[in-house]
Formats: C-alpha cells, structure tokens, sequence
C-alpha cells in the first residue's frame, strides 16, 4: 500500500493535477480581493478554497504516510507542511491577519515545478557569497552617509539632516529612482560640485556592487545546473552498468545452455 501511495504522489500525473489546484487556488484568491465579486459569488470562492485547503490536506496526510518519517527530511515538504498548517490556523479574533496568508499556498509551486526549485537552490548557495557583498555595501554606504551627513545636512535637513535620513537618501538615488531632478540637481544648486560626491556613490552601488550581486547568483544557479546534470550522467552511467551486467549474465546463461546442448547431442 505504501509503496502504490508513494508512486502515485510522484507520478507526473500527480504532479500536474497539484499545479493545475495551486493556479485555481491562485485565481480564487485574487478574486477574493474585489468586492464586487465577493458580492455576488463571495460564497462559492469560499467553497472552492475550502475544497482546495483539504486536497492539499489530503494530499499531505499521503505523502506523509508514503515517505513516513523520511517526509521531515526534505527540506521541500517541509515548506510545504508549513503552508499548510498556517492556512489551517483559525482566522478570527487577533489571528485575522492570517486569513491574508493563505495567498502563501501559491507558494507551493516552487516545490512542485522542478525548474523553480532550481532557481530557489541557486538562490540559497548564493547565499555565503553573498554575505561579503552585503557586508561591502554597508561599508560604502556607511562612509558616503557620512559625508554626505556633514556636506549637505544644514542645507538640506529633510535629506541628509542625520545619519538615518542619509542612508536612505543614498538608497533611493542607489535605486536611481528620481535621483537627478528630484535629488542631485537640487544639491547642485547649492553646491555645483556635488556631482564629485554622487557619480562615483552610483558608480560604486548601482553600477558595481549590485551587479556583483548579480554574478554571484548567476554563478550559483550555474553550478546547481551543472551539479544536477553531473548527477543525471552519473544515474545514467550506473544503469548503463546494470545493464551491461545482465547483457554479461545473459550471455554466459546462453554458453552455458549451448555447451549443455552440446554435450547432450554428442
């Protein structure tokens, strides 16, 4: 029985079944959001999410009695176990907030698309080079903070009054979000050689750092594909020698017979 529970719950049937649940359940709940519909057919978008909640439920009491206590191992089914105990979690009182977290189930499509884990994976061992990166960003936000705290604060308090307001000043322009008319032209007025100050920052961030970023993150998800391919060409080396190794056993079986017929024609 486990064994025909555990082929079913990794079947690729299965799995488009639970995608094709997961994008209606998705569509659901972003009709749920417009009033006008949750007027007229409010009651059955309800139904079907309560219906989609206990497939999910259903499905997970099977693959937990398929993989036992193997299920708690993958990191995957636990994501999934967790998405699913916070949409059973009664939505009344101060716990109303969690009703909004039942959009969280969408999320499920990463651990059944093969191709989004992937992305996940790459994400997570980017993760350690990723560390120094943040860590240089800091430092050159710290130190242009700073000086721009002391070159424009008493001219420009709302911007760069204090440290915290320079930080996020920075991040904005970093974000090249209205940066030149709304932030630099202004200080160049009243410091025409502000442009020393704020083209080397944006040199340094948004032109150097962030795509640092971007190489490591790059680099990670290269090497999750290479990993799983290396594992794919090993799973197929070691059937092609399990199949070597039957056509060798079928073949001293065939002499074996053809020196029995041998000996039983002479």
């Amino acid at each position: 029985m486990r064994n025909r529970i555990r082929a079913l719950v990794t079947s690729r049937n299965w799995e488009i079944a639970i995608i094709a649940i997961i994008m209606v359940n998705a569509v659901t709940l972003g009709l749920e959001t417009s009033p006008a519909v949750m007027n007229s057919m409010g009651g059955l978008l309800l139904l079907i999410d309560r219906t989609i909640l206990g497939i999910f439920v259903i499905e997970l009491t099977l693959r937990l009695f398929a993989h036992g206590p193997r299920f708690f191992r993958d990191p995957w089914s636990v994501f999934d176990f967790a998405i699913v105990a916070i949409s059973l979690m009664p939505a009344t009182g101060n716990l109303s907030v969690l009703r909004s977290l039942r959009i969280l189930r969408v999320l499920r499509l990463i651990s059944v698309v093969p191709s989004l884990r992937r992305v996940i994976g790459g994400l997570i061992s980017a993760l350690p080079g990723m560390g120094s990166i943040v860590v240089l960003m800091a430092l050159v936000f710290y130190v242009f903070a700073v000086m721009a705290t002391k070159l424009y604060g008493e001219t420009f308090p709302d911007w760069f009054g204090n440290l915290g307001a320079s930080l996020y000043t920075l991040f904005q322009i970093m974000t090249l979000e209205s940066w030149s008319m709304g932030i630099v032209r202004p200080v160049m007025e009243a410091y025409p050689y502000s442009w020393l100050f704020f083209v080397p920052f944006i040199l340094c961030t948004a032109f150097t750092v962030l795509n640092l970023f971007i190489g490591i993150i790059v680099s990670a998800m290269q090497e999750e594909h290479d990993a799983e391919a290396d594992a794919n060409r090993q799973a197929i080396h070691d059937d092609t020698g399990l199949i070597l190794e039957e056509v060798r056993a079928l073949k001293d079986e065939l002499k074996a017979l053809r020196s029995e017929v041998r000996k039983e024609g002479s």
